[in-house]
């Protein structure tokens, strides 16, 4: 019963100075960016982010399967929350499915000795 007691108090210590951010945390200052454009694929996706400690901006963008991009511009802080702009470009379009056209698997460029 001792142990029960012993290991939930400390499970209370850890949550309570963890859960709690203004403890003396303050958030750091930060940026990056990510971009991905795969033809074979059709993958073609961006991430761009940056804080300055209080405010966080940034965008980022997708193809949709219906041949659209979806693009996002958000701003998020403690006052307004995440608060996002988001724009598509593009017609969107049923893609056509042909039975007659296989999948094939990109060449390689590695040949075994």
């Amino acid at each position: 019963m001792s142990l029960k007691v012993v290991l939930l108090t400390m499970l209370v210590c850890v949550a309570s100075t963890t859960s709690h951010p203004s403890g003396g945390y303050s958030p750091m200052p930060f940026e990056f960016a990510y971009a991905v454009k795969d033809v074979y694929s059709g993958n073609d996706y961006a991430h761009e982010q940056k804080s300055d400690g209080v405010l966080t901006s940034g965008s980022y963008r997708v193809t949709l399967p219906d041949g659209r991009t979806e693009i996002v511009t958000f701003d998020a802080d403690d006052a307004n929350g995440y608060v996002a702009d988001v724009n598509y470009e593009g017609e969107a379009s049923n893609p056509v499915y042909s039975p007659s056209s296989p999948y094939h698997l990109p060449v390689s460029f590695y040949s075994p000795p």
